[in-house]
């Protein structure tokens, strides 16, 4: 496809979106404001509980890492927006170029929570994986995630800058062959990212709901158990839903309009009015993401009493 031919759709297609950065200052301040009671409450039910380690606890203690790295950018965020707001407030172009932030609580958000899914799969569909190999693979498996999402907090506003600025080209030139080609591989990879682990938890928590449907008799305490797994398999398929698959979904077809592969200017339009919800929705993970904590601490705390029971 010829550069001409594929910037020619969207020449003269353009979408106001001055509201987005008077959007990004209300929707992080109420972001801010819901993910510190959020993480209050589940610091508070942690303090109360014992302080047990278990594979869980290890991608609990990294989520929660990759939230408070970006709940705790938020005031100056707010602030670079104000700023920006006060300065540009007659332009409507590049309005979100401070994200890295929130690609480390995006990502890092999705892959703790596959590693969750899988780590409640052995836990209940193979229970008799031993804790401390458990625990060992998930301290070497949060170690490489956390290079690998700070590698993609680094290239995807790349990519997203690439595709917003077609006539002030920087590092990526959209209406380049070359550059088509490196930008959809960007594209590829952090698609990937996502629909990589939407698919291991979804397979994860499939056999988890087909054992824990399964009719046998179960004391008090397994099904107290097995309404805490239920309630945390249903909370992290939800922030799945509403945080990362709208965002994804823009991502794709915003790129994809830009980039002349897709010549629909209504789709262009919408993708780009429709981007600073789709970011809000997925850094909203951070303030769900708490909760999850908070109904899975009796599960840690109930698998390192086994583990210490064993052990004696």
């Amino acid at each position: 496809m010829r550069a001409g031919i594929s910037q020619a759709p969207l020449s003269n297609c353009t979408v106001d979106i001055s509201y987005s950065l008077t959007f990004y200052q209300v929707s992080y301040s109420v972001i801010f404001l819901v993910a510190v009671v959020t993480h209050g409450m589940a610091l508070h039910r942690l303090c109360l509980s014992a302080c047990t380690m278990s594979s869980t606890a290890i991608y609990m203690i990294s989520l929660s890492a990759a939230d408070l790295f970006f709940v705790i950018s938020l005031p100056l965020r707010i602030y670079f927006y104000h700023q920006k707001a006060r300065a540009l407030s007659s332009k409507t172009g590049d309005a979100s170029n401070w994200t890295s932030g929130v690609y480390i609580s995006l990502y890092g958000g999705i892959f703790f929570l596959m590693c969750i899914a899988v780590d409640r799969y052995f836990a209940v569909v193979h229970p008799l994986a031993l804790p401390h190999r458990r625990m060992r693979i998930a301290q070497l498996v949060s170690g490489g995630i956390w290079c690998l999402v700070l590698g993609i907090s680094l290239g995807l506003p790349l990519l997203r800058s690439a595709a917003a600025r077609p006539q002030h080209p920087c590092l990526l030139d959209p209406s380049s062959p070359h550059h088509h080609a490196i930008i959809l591989v960007a594209l590829g990879l952090v698609l990937g990212s996502f629909l990589l682990p939407a698919a291991l938890l979804l397979y994860s928590y499939c056999k988890v709901l087909s054992v824990l449907r399964h009719p046998r008799r179960r004391s008090r305490s397994q099904l107290r158990s097995r309404r805490h797994t239920l309630t945390v398999i249903y909370w992290v398929l939800g922030v799945f839903l509403v945080c990362f698959v709208p965002y994804h979904v823009n991502l794709l077809v915003y790129t994809l309009t830009h980039v002349g592969l897709l010549q629909h200017c209504g789709l262009a339009k919408a993708t780009m009015a429709l981007h600073p919800v789709a970011l809000s929705l997925a850094s909203s993970n951070c303030c769900l993401n708490p909760l999850i904590y908070y109904f899975s601490s009796s599960l840690v705390h109930k698998e390192a009493s086994h583990k210490g029971s064993g052990s004696q």
